[in-house]
């Protein structure tokens, strides 16, 4: 899809009353559609700083090459929305790309990548009230739980609050935890096994309802064993992009059979390719995905 750059430059310029205009009159779906799964292209990335592809630190860093892949994702069968932060889902709007796309807002995007504050993941984003009020599906929050760092705790509660918000508005609250800790100075996910099964424990348990909570996981070792510890609907992540696609979309295979995993959330993965084919890569995923719930 070709970037009318001057039209989206200029209507930022001069006509930014447009967004609020285009987000009132979006054409809308259903959350879940007839497959009862969900294959959503994650964007969120650049705003914690988190730019990098592989070996190439700015990868993700030029802003029209990034809208361009969005939208070549968003335009194959099989994908059913996109979750981002309000700068990239807003030019998306005045593109006119998210017309019958399920549309989840990044809410907390404050826990900068390396920085002495990395763990602290304050809400910096979307709110619950301002999902609702541009007629967005839902909210995604990361939560991060370092027992070393006592920033955790308040991450935490600024995500049990906001999948209150998310769920008295009855809109999906997204939420993607992990088990973390610094190693030489840098936050480091632990992707094992048991760290997943606490994070996951953990995660499902924010908030004074789950009832509207859906979980956001990497897949990793013993996924059976993960995915038994809680029953709300999961989704799958990606990773940095930059490795061996083949492996991850094998891995994807396996995890998408499990009962509770419901789809895909992927970004830099599907959208950088090593080939360059975005299409092909995200054809490729939609066809892991099963056709039927059981």
């Amino acid at each position: 899809m070709a970037i009318d750059l001057g039209l989206l430059l200029e209507t930022r310029a001069r006509h930014p009353e447009r967004i609020a205009e285009l987000a009132a009159s979006r054409q809308r779906r259903p959350l879940l559609g007839a497959s009862g799964r969900l294959f959503i292209i994650a964007a969120d990335h650049p705003a914690r700083g988190a730019l990098r592809i592989g070996s190439d630190a700015l990868g993700m860093a030029n802003r029209f090459d990034l809208l361009e892949r969005i939208c070549i994702a968003l335009a194959r069968p099989g994908v059913d929305g996109v979750m981002g932060t309000a700068d990239i889902l807003e030019d998306l709007l005045l593109m006119g790309a998210l017309e019958g796309k399920v549309v989840i807002g990044s809410m907390n995007r404050g826990g900068v990548m390396g920085a002495s504050f990395e763990i602290d993941d304050r809400f910096t984003g979307y709110d619950a009230e301002t999902v609702v009020r541009m007629a967005f599906d839902g909210g995604k929050m990361l939560v991060r739980i370092d027992r070393s760092d006592p920033a955790s705790v308040r991450t935490l509660e600024a995500c049990a609050r906001a999948v209150d918000g998310l769920a008295e508005r009855k809109v999906m609250a997204m939420v993607e935890p992990f088990m973390s800790h610094r190693v030489d100075g840098k936050v480091k996910n632990d992707l094992s096994t048991e760290a997943m099964c606490h994070a996951v424990a953990i995660a499902s348990g924010l908030g004074r309802t789950s009832a509207y909570t859906w979980l956001k996981v990497p897949v990793v070792d013993d996924m059976e064993r993960v995915m038994a510890t809680s029953t709300l609907p999961a989704l799958l992540l990606g990773g940095e992009g930059g490795g061996d696609p083949e492996a991850a979309f094998e891995r994807w295979h396996k995890a998408l059979r499990l009962p509770t995993v419901r789809g895909l959330v992927v970004g830099r993965t599907l959208l950088y390719p090593p080939n360059g084919d975005v299409a092909a890569a995200v054809d490729t995923a939609a066809g892991l995905l099963p056709k039927e719930t059981s």
